[in-house]
């Protein structure tokens, strides 16, 4: 004996079934999309995580520790101890103390071989060395320069505010030395 054949309804169970989670999952998709708008409502009626300030007008916060009623003038200079070209793109520049402030130095190596090299400051008078504060310096780290490559490399850097009343003029200067002498030929 054969038995009855439940194929129809089985296949009507599997498409009624497969019909709801279809539904299901595009009510989760539609769900998490219309989040986005939702969160973004949320978060700025009640102040949290917003990235940008609702009023374009708002000025931004000005540096405090910037003491506008003084002005020191820096100088540069260049010192090259090797087969380059060293030198600033500015002589010099005036500041206020507290205020961040960028000078650029140029090097081009000569030879038809790389060279590493190491610039090592220095600052007169003698006191402003300890106000004078570099944020970024390619002094930072030992550069390498490629046969006849040019290089501009900047000094990110500001004045202490505690520097002493007396100071008025800051003199900056690198000496570029060759490290190692090993000559590297151009591959």
């Amino acid at each position: 004996m054969t038995q009855p054949s439940n194929d129809g309804y089985t296949r009507k169970l599997n498409a009624t079934t497969l019909s709801k989670l279809l539904v299901v999952a595009v009510m989760m998709f539609g769900f998490g999309y219309a989040l986005i708008p939702v969160y973004k409502q949320i978060c700025e009626l009640t102040g949290i995580n917003l990235l940008t300030p609702k009023d374009a007008t708002v000025e931004p916060v000005a540096n405090t520790q910037v003491d506008k009623s003084r002005t020191i003038t820096i100088e540069f200079d260049a010192n090259a101890q090797g087969p380059w070209r060293f030198r600033p793109t500015v002589s010099s520049m005036q500041v206020h103390p507290g205020e961040m402030a960028q000078v650029v130095y140029e090097v081009v190596n000569t030879q038809p071989r790389s060279i590493d090299a190491q610039a090592i400051p220095s600052y007169a008078p003698q006191q402003a060395a300890a106000h004078f504060k570099k944020v970024e310096c390619f002094c930072f780290q030992q550069q390498t320069l490629k046969p006849n490559e040019a290089k501009q490399m900047p000094v990110v850097f500001y004045v202490d505010p505690a520097l002493p009343r007396d100071v008025k003029i800051i003199t900056l200067s690198y000496t570029f030395f060759e490290i190692g002498g090993s000559a590297k030929t151009a591959s």
